[in-house]
């Protein structure tokens, strides 16, 4: 967390419509997935989305299977330096996507809810001060702010629901979920370190602050 700005790459991502194609490569005993990501190439045409086949993207990609993860809005205001990452261009099913991320992963594929990932995404994330974010806090006191919702699970997903979120949610004991107006800009570099982040029952995308 940081109030000293950093020249941003993109400006006005809050509410930016994407969708992701995470493609799993097996390497022996190592697991990583390249993440596509489509934002600033479209906004995810629902049509299109809706049409993909996870089991042919693997195949004509060379994965050993593919996740589709989407559609979803971002939570952030604004990009920063991106590094680390080769981004390279695809596209399934006719929407273009750019590889923006890896995730290594360390424990089992499917997808458990308030489970830490590690990425690979070299970037700077920011959130404006004067905007509303919202947290999850665990037991112990990490933080992790909500980088994008998903309305791939419930379709109702809005930004205006999401101060009710809360009451859905089967949060582990001792975790929170809050709603607060930030005084000052919130970043989240990691350029230099590997990002955090975790996903609740809806699929919405945590990142851990540090």
């Amino acid at each position: 967390m940081s109030t000293t700005s950093e020249p941003r790459l993109v400006s006005g991502t809050r509410l930016g419509r994407y969708g992701e194609v995470l493609l799993v490569k097996l390497e022996g005993e190592d697991v990583t997935i390249d993440v596509y990501n489509s934002y600033m190439l479209n906004d995810c045409p629902q049509e299109l989305w809706d049409s993909l086949n996870a089991e042919e993207i693997a195949r004509e990609h060379g994965g050993a299977f593919a996740i589709l993860n989407g559609p979803r809005y971002w939570m952030m205001d604004g990009i920063g330096k991106v590094d680390n990452v080769q981004r390279t261009i695809a596209t399934f099913g006719g929407i273009q996507m750019t590889k923006v991320a890896t995730i290594i992963v360390d424990g089992p594929l499917d997808r458990m809810t308030y489970t830490e990932r590690t990425i690979n995404r070299g970037s700077i994330w920011f959130f404006d001060a004067g905007s509303e974010v919202f947290e999850l806090v665990s037991a112990d006191g990490k933080v992790y702010v909500l980088q994008a919702y998903c309305t791939g699970v419930d379709p109702t997903m809005s930004i205006d629901t999401l101060p009710s979120l809360g009451e859905r949610l089967s949060l582990p004991d001792g975790w929170t979920f809050r709603q607060r107006t930030l005084d000052d800009e919130l970043k989240i570099d990691t350029t230099g370190r590997y990002a955090t982040v975790l996903q609740d029952e809806f699929e919405n995308t945590y990142s851990l602050v540090f």
